[in-house]
């Protein structure tokens, strides 16, 4: 645990009763980390099985004193299994709640269980449009690219905005902030 916090990004996804679990993972996370921003969420078509329920999926900002590895494995881990999330071999299968740490600071890291920033920022639209626009100046840590350039380059990909869900998790992360929420 470092003294001094730093800005962590956090990608959300589910297809399992989505509304329910993502409230409930914001919730639970509240309870162990600083969540400050939250991204729109959008539906999306499940990556290569479109016959599942579709996935809503979006970014959270937090800030923290942990290690990547500790709020990966230990906070946002223990989040996904007190969620029913049980991994399988099959990384398509569908889930109660996906949340995986894309960003820690201008950390870059790779090992075989992490690496920082996530790979999948360059290639899955619904994670790469909500970082954009929670911080739009960004340029990736480990290239020095533009976060916008990497978006105007990724594959048009369906994405409808969940603006309800948005406004009831955004009033959730003003809430817990203190601060009142926004009409």
């Amino acid at each position: 645990m470092s003294d001094t916090p730093v800005d962590a990004f956090i990608a959300v996804g589910s297809n399992i009763d989505p509304e329910r679990n993502i409230a409930r993972a914001l919730e639970l996370l509240q309870q162990q980390i600083r969540v400050v921003a939250s991204s729109t969420f959008y539906w999306t078509t499940p990556l290569a099985r479109p016959d599942q329920p579709r996935f809503l999926n979006g970014v959270w900002r937090v800030e923290t004193g942990l290690s990547p590895g500790s709020l990966k494995f230990d906070v946002l881990r223990g989040i996904e299994s007190n969620l029913g999330r049980v991994r399988t071999e099959d990384k398509y299968a569908p889930r109660p709640i996906d949340l995986d740490v894309i960003l820690h600071g201008r950390l870059v890291l790779s090992g075989p269980d992490l690496q920082i920033p996530d790979p999948d920022i360059g290639c899955r639209p619904f994670i790469a449009v909500p970082l954009l626009e929670l911080v739009p100046d960004l340029t990736m840590p480990d290239t020095g690219e533009p976060l916008a350039e990497l978006v105007g380059r990724q594959t048009v990909m369906h994405l409808e905005t969940a603006e309800e869900v948005t406004g009831r998790l955004r009033r959730a992360i003003q809430l817990q902030s203190g601060h009142p929420p926004m009409a």
